[in-house]
């Protein structure tokens, strides 16, 4: 074993230079006539050489190597293995492997660290969000109700438009909080996928139809632009792929060109999945943004999507639905020329 093969080697040192240097003794010894016979000298350097040895190596053994085994203990990288069977026999750690031990310790050490600074950022941004995002329909709601108490609710011009105006506020703290609880649903693995077979064009056709008063509303036109000719079978949880549509073609309705407005929608067959793509022609999203988009209440334009009546949560919600189905979703951009957001599913 390295630990015992280093100790003999230091201990074998120890015991040479101490005898060595008891035979400088000796020879001084002898060089005063007082010279002891030959085979006393030698039995002699045998007996000294052994009991240095055996002192130099039990100290090594009991004191080095039990600090050793102290460091490796508390970096956590001195496990015991198993040899063939036999739980009890140890390999012990060498002195070359401190050093890596260390460096290895020491880089886990700093990679933690730094992905404990960007969840403490990561924390504070988010906090800081949702304070704001439930701030502003309670103040809203709040001060409502006291413009009726003060005197508003006898005021049959303000009274009701107040209340309606209250149950909208109430309506977005309630889908910020439904949404924040699919959220954690789908990251705790609780929300479970119904899965199923489906035509994702006959489903695209129907989110279309759906927000057909939308795209009228922002003068938009959508349109389903690619899609193979057979029917586009995919496995997946019916349900959820249609609030990504939802979601995914709502954003781009809201947030398309003003004066030229279109989306489109294209359904590309590759070998196993079916690449869907939701693109639109707005201003498009900058480069420092796109990493970070699909984070909870982050908002390329921070007011933007709150005019809008947006919770924030919606693209967070659709990449956990894909993700869930274990398939990708991804976006690129350019500023001008719009945004395309594109994920796959599995082929029936």
């Amino acid at each position: 074993m390295a630990r015992y093969r280093e100790t003999r080697s230091i201990a074998l040192y120890l015991a040479a230079g101490a005898s060595l240097g008891v035979l400088l003794l000796l020879v001084i010894l002898y060089a005063f006539n007082q010279s002891p016979s030959w085979w006393q000298l030698l039995i002699g350097l045998i007996v000294l050489f052994a009991i240095n040895y055996w002192i130099a190596r039990t100290s090594l053994n009991e004191y080095v190597y039990k600090k050793i085994k102290l460091i490796y203990k508390t970096i956590g990288a001195a496990k015991p293995r198993q040899s063939n069977g036999n739980p009890t026999v140890k390999q012990q750690e060498s002195l070359e492997g401190v050093n890596q031990a260390m460096l290895e310790w020491s880089k886990r050490q700093r990679t933690e660290i730094e992905e404990l600074k960007k969840l403490a950022v990561y924390r504070r941004e988010f906090l800081g969000n949702i304070s704001h995002e439930l701030k502003t329909p309670i103040f809203n709601i709040q001060g409502y109700i006291l413009t009726l108490l003060d005197g508003g609710l006898e005021d049959e011009n303000i009274n009701r438009n107040y209340l309606m105006r209250t149950e909208k506020s109430i309506n977005r703290l309630i889908a910020i909080v439904e949404d924040l609880e699919e959220i954690s649903k789908l990251e705790s693995g609780e929300l479970k996928l119904n899965l199923q077979h489906f035509d994702i064009s006959e489903l695209s056709r129907d989110v279309l139809e759906f927000l057909e008063m939308k795209a009228r509303k922002y003068n938009a036109k959508v349109c389903l632009e690619k899609h193979p000719e057979k029917p586009a079978i995919v496995r997946a949880d019916k349900k959820r792929i249609r609030q990504v549509l939802i979601n995914l073609i709502e954003n781009a309705i809201k947030y398309g060109d003003k004066e030229n407005h279109k989306v489109s929608i294209r359904i590309f067959d590759t070998d196993e999945n079916y690449l869907i793509e939701i693109k639109d022609n707005g201003p498009g999203i900058t480069e420092e943004n796109l990493p970070r988009i699909f984070e909870r209440f982050y908002r390329v334009d921070k007011g933007r999507s709150r005019d809008s009546g947006g919770t924030g949560l919606g693209l967070a919600i659709v990449k956990h639905i894909v993700e869930a189905h274990e398939q990708s979703i991804t976006v690129r951009s350019q500023l001008g020329e719009g945004t395309t957001f594109a994920f796959t599913l599995e082929k029936q």
